[in-house]
């Protein structure tokens, strides 16, 4: 099963077509489970609820195969402790799915370590998907010297001024 979440403040019409559209062309060898919010768009090649409680989400995590999400970093935190394969699209500013673009510095950072596979538009969508199946993700590590790094470095700036 794939898990599609789109989290429950802000609708993610845009990401919900474009996956049902590519299931209605395409087909998938497994089901669809949907968790998607207020979104006025309703999927037709696969089965969809508005908000699924806390044990009901995990369970479906955990249970998947893998995950298509919004960027947000509890579903990103999420997939990356029980290892599931995650392709992330963006919610975007210009698209007014959010004030500002923050989902997707966080796609880039964590595509860039490994972690997920981003789809910064639908048209990049598909491909994505086909991916998906085979995406490895890398395994997040503490970087404990790193962030001590970061924080001598941020009281070394503030004990100048």
């Amino acid at each position: 099963m794939i898990f599609l979440t789109v989290g429950t403040q802000f609708p993610f019409d845009r990401l919900i077509k474009t996956v049902d559209d590519f299931v209605g062309s395409n087909g998938l060898d497994e089901e669809i489970c949907a968790q998607i919010g207020d979104s006025t768009y309703q999927p037709q090649n696969f089965k969809a609820v508005a908000s699924l409680d806390k044990n009901l989400f995990d369970k479906y995590l955990r249970e998947s195969s893998c995950i298509i999400s919004h960027a947000g970093m509890g579903t990103i935190t999420m997939a990356l402790e029980n290892g599931k394969p995650l392709l992330v699209m963006p919610r975007r500013k210009i698209y007014g799915e959010v004030v500002n673009d923050h989902q997707v510095a966080i796609a880039k950072k964590y595509e860039q370590l490994g972690h997920v596979l981003v789809a910064y538009e639908t048209v990049d969508l598909p491909d994505k998907i086909k991916q998906l199946k085979s995406f490895v993700p890398h395994k997040r590590e503490a970087q404990p010297k790193a962030v001590a790094k970061r924080i001598k470095g941020f009281i070394d700036k503030i004990a100048d001024v």
